[in-house]
């Protein structure tokens, strides 16, 4: 009988039934935050959520457009209030969102050092401009190679960050399945890398994809 394929999840917060194998840390490169002209936030991610929380807590203040459902759910168990959270959220379409919605809003975007969208440059052609700040950034955590996934591994990455950390620290095998949390993330992906798409955004149904396939 053919012994089970281990799942290897990279994300920071471990996860009962799967290898914690992170690839991801942050860190806050902001000591304040300029809220006085804006009255609109919008998050990309929980982390950026806790880490405005670290900064100063007034942002609960403010009315927030929340970008995925673990972000949604980190503002509202820190008592912010969300006035928008979007069905979809990647690139063009979630910024055609803010822009029929948002026309006469000062927004504020939170965001980590990198993103994979120019959510400002698009939304400036729809004549909506978007304040920015970078409040934190990810770092890479390293491994020597004796900690690569084994032959056959299911792999499951939360992010773009967590796949661009995964191949500077290992090499990708041909026998490796990916399991991505959405569109945004799978584009990052070696060419000729086997995977699946969760079924929702979420970690746990990235777990749940990963299950079906043992």
């Amino acid at each position: 009988m053919r012994e089970k394929r281990p799942i290897y999840l990279l994300s920071p917060k471990p996860k009962e039934g799967v290898i914690s194998l992170p690839m991801i840390s942050f860190d806050q490169v902001a000591d304040h935050i300029d809220l006085s002209l804006c009255d609109t936030l919008m998050f990309t991610s929980k982390q950026a959520v806790v880490t405005a929380e670290a900064i100063d807590p007034k942002w609960r203040d403010i009315p927030a457009i929340a970008i995925g459902s673990a972000t949604k759910k980190q503002i509202e168990l820190l008592s912010g209030t969300v006035i928008f959270h979007p069905q979809n959220f990647y690139g063009e379409k979630l910024a055609e969102d803010i822009a029929d919605f948002f026309v006469d809003r000062q927004i504020l975007y939170l965001r980590p050092e990198k993103i994979t969208f120019d959510s400002r440059g698009y939304l400036s052609k729809r004549d909506i401009i978007l304040q920015e700040q970078i409040i934190y950034k990810t770092i890479c955590v390293e491994y020597s190679s004796k900690m690569q996934p084994p032959n056959d591994a299911i792999i499951i990455f939360t992010s773009p960050s967590t796949i661009d950390c995964f191949l500077k620290n290992f090499d990708w095998l041909s026998s490796y399945t990916a399991i991505v949390i959405g569109k945004s993330t799978k584009v990052h992906l070696p060419p000729d890398a086997k995977f699946l798409v969760a079924d929702t955004p979420l970690i746990d149904a990235c777990v749940d994809k990963a299950k079906t396939i043992l």
